[in-house]
């Protein structure tokens, strides 16, 4: 890694680290799309409450399961010590379940909008891995899912799991996006 004058990590080598080690984000948005696959599933075919507890305590497992699938591929999963933006990843995986308060408070009286807030709180977290990674699609992943749940909320018919039907095959389409990406830059470096 290019360091500066000073020893620390430059940006644009930190961003470029955290893409390698997470692969683009792949097996992250790879685990969240299957969770709210699985969630969606248990809500059409089991029941809604069902359905939502499995996306909120699903969800606290997409970091360990993260890192479980990039190991199995062959991924280091880490970044070195001087790479700050580990730091930055930490503190945006806890804005969800701290939002998520947000998302009970609003099915108090619309449970009809859980996927659709949920949509908007996950896409809004979205935002800042455009800095973590450095990879735009973020940015588009971000308005994607807060539009379509905005959309969904005060447009969509009436099918309580249709978000999470959505947010999770969209979620694995980035998933192989971001991983597209990374491999296309990982293969181009070593030419």
């Amino acid at each position: 890694m290019t360091e500066n004058a000073s020893g620390t990590m430059v940006f644009s080598n930190s961003q470029r680290e955290m893409r390698s080690a997470f692969l683009g984000g792949f097996a992250g948005q790879l685990v969240s799309g299957v969770i709210w696959i699985t969630s969606a599933a248990i809500s059409m075919f089991g029941s809604s409450l069902h359905g939502m507890l499995f996306l909120f305590f699903g969800s606290m497992g997409i970091f360990p399961l993260t890192q479980l699938t990039l190991r199995f591929m062959g991924r280091s999963a880490r970044v070195g010590s001087e790479n700050g933006l580990w730091a930055l990843g930490s503190q945006v995986a806890f804005t969800v379940p701290l939002n998520f308060l947000l998302v009970g408070a609003v099915i108090l009286y619309r449970p009809m909008w859980f996927y659709p807030a949920a949509m908007i709180v996950v896409g809004t977290h979205y935002l800042p891995f455009m800095t973590l990674y450095g990879m735009k699609i973020y940015g588009a992943l971000s308005a994607v899912l807060v539009l379509g749940g905005l959309g969904l909320a005060l447009y969509g018919p009436p099918v309580f799991s249709l978000g999470g039907w959505f947010t999770g095959v969209v979620m694995i389409l980035f998933a192989f996006l971001g991983r597209h990406i990374t491999l296309r830059e990982e293969k181009a470096m070593v030419v």
